[in-house]
């Protein structure tokens, strides 16, 4: 019997997702205690995963790329929705578990696990159109940074992050959460806030919110090299966020304040403003017009 037999002989009436009961099984016949080190917090409830996937647009025979896929519930899901689905997971026990997950709860279904720490990923089998994944806490905006910034397959998505970061990632210019990574998200595309996720739905019960938060990908607004060039201005006007730009930046815009302000006011920046008042597309201008920047004079002719 050839194994893709063996698979249709048991392939069940309905798809089946992980519930409690079977992500508690799974994770003892591994050994696996979720850490706080790598993020773990495994989702049992199949309302919450099929509510994520829907909520991501996904439709059958889009390739998916899944990012923390931990025991496979969301990934059961994205399987039922007619996904092919590339899953990068760093646990080594949980990624050689997932294929035979799968082929026992969907069999038939397109799966490839990547072994491998996602922010070290710069290329993929499959071209993924869409990032669906419940990202690990401690390093959710890293991530999704680090892959908008090689896989440009990547067009949109929803992931699942802490709240606090959900709304830092979709805020506004002005807002008292808007950072460093609203700016620097809004880079890459379109982000919005898509709806709260119980604490219960997860093992562990973690000790902060989660949201869903969508993007949608557009042109970048400049460069490689300027994106590179404004990220390093967002970073350090972030970092005293309480200074006015002429200050906050004057270390990387000619090292004192009259430098930097000079630098500002060519780029159209009032001087006194402050980093959080700023969208992406205005750091950008100030990166050009120190680019623009006249160096010393030419040395004249000989005499």
């Amino acid at each position: 019997m050839t194994a893709h037999q063996h698979e249709a002989d048991h392939t069940p009436a309905q798809p089946r997702l992980l519930g409690p009961a079977e992500i508690r099984d799974l994770a003892e016949v591994l050994g696996v205690s979720p850490t706080k080190k790598l993020g773990q917090n495994f989702v049992h409830d199949a309302n919450t995963v099929r509510r994520i996937v829907q909520t991501a647009g996904v439709e059958r025979g889009d390739t998916v790329l899944e990012v923390g896929p931990g025991l496979g519930s969301l990934t059961l899901g994205l399987l039922e929705a007619g996904a092919d689905v590339i899953a990068v997971e760093i646990d080594g026990r949980l990624a050689e578990q997932l294929p035979h997950t799968v082929r026992l709860m969907q069999p038939g279904t397109s799966l490839t696990v990547i072994h491998e720490d996602a922010l070290r990923v710069t290329e993929l089998p499959g071209a993924p159109s869409r990032l669906v994944a419940n990202l690990p806490y401690n390093v959710s905006v890293p991530v999704l940074l680090h892959l908008l910034e090689h896989l440009d397959s990547l067009t949109s998505g929803i992931v699942m992050v802490q709240a606090e970061v959900g709304y830092r990632l979709a805020a506004e210019p002005g807002s008292k959460v808007y950072g460093a990574p609203s700016v620097k998200a809004a880079w890459y595309g379109d982000w919005r806030t898509a709806g709260q996720v119980s604490r219960l739905v997860f093992w562990p019960v973690p000790n902060v919110d989660s949201v869903l938060v969508g993007f949608k990908r557009r042109e970048p607004p400049g460069t490689e090299a300027e994106r590179r060039r404004t990220f390093e201005l967002v970073d350090a006007a972030f970092q005293q966020r309480r200074k006015m730009l002429r200050q906050a930046l004057s270390g990387v815009l000619g090292g004192s304040a009259a430098a930097a302000s000079e630098v500002l006011e060519r780029a159209g920046i009032d001087p006194q403003v402050r980093g959080e008042q700023l969208r992406v597309g205005e750091f950008l201008e100030i990166t050009r017009a120190l680019a623009e920047q006249p160096g010393p004079p030419a040395p004249g002719p000989l005499a």
